[in-house]
C-alpha cells in the first residue's frame, strides 16, 4: 500500500464518524495508552513549536520509515499518533514528500486552534526531515 493510499484509507475510516466533534474525540481516543518508551523521551526527541511537550522518535528498520511518539496532552498525544500512525512503516522518500491531508479531510483545521495547528506542522517538519535523512 502506498502512503497516499494509506492516508487516504485512514481518512475514510475517520469519516465514518459524521460528526466532527465525535471524530476529534475518536483520534483522543487512539492515543490513549500508548506510551513511548522512556529511553525515547529525551531533550533531543522534542519538537520544537509546541505548547504541550511532544517527543517524536524515528528510525529506519529494514528500509522501512518508523515513527512513535508522545505527548503530555491527551488531545496532542491523539493527533501526533495519527500522524505518526499515518508515516509510520512507510517508504522514507514517500514519507518526506506526501503532506498530510487529514486535518483538512476530517474536517479538523476548523475545530484546532492555530496554536495545535502549528504544532502539527512542527511535527510533521520533523518528520519530513528524518526521512529526507533516512532516503539518503
Amino acid at each position: 500500500m502506498t502512503l497516499a493510499e494509506k492516508q487516504q484509507a485512514l481518512i475514510d475510516d475517520l469519516n465514518i464518524i459524521h460528526d466532527p466533534h465525535e471524530r476529534l474525540n475518536a483520534v483522543v481516543s487512539r492515543g490513549t495508552g500508548l506510551k513511548l518508551a522512556p529511553e525515547h523521551q529525551t531533550d533531543a526527541n522534542l519538537v520544537p513549536g509546541c505548547v504541550s511537550r511532544v517527543w517524536l522518535h524515528g528510525e529506519l528498520v529494514e528500509g522501512r520509515a518508523r515513527f512513535a511518539c508522545d505527548a503530555e496532552s491527551p488531545m496532542v498525544k491523539g493527533l501526533a499518533t495519527l500522524l505518526c500512525d499515518l508515516y509510520d512503516n512507510t517508504d522514507p522518500a514517500e514519507a518526506a514528500a506526501i503532506e498530510p491531508r487529514l486535518w483538512e479531510a476530517c474536517a479538523f483545521t476548523k475545530m484546532l486552534s492555530p496554536t495545535r495547528l502549528n504544532g502539527l506542522a512542527n511535527m510533521r517538519k520533523r518528520i519530513r526531515e528524518m526521512a529526507e535523512g533516512f532516503a539518503k
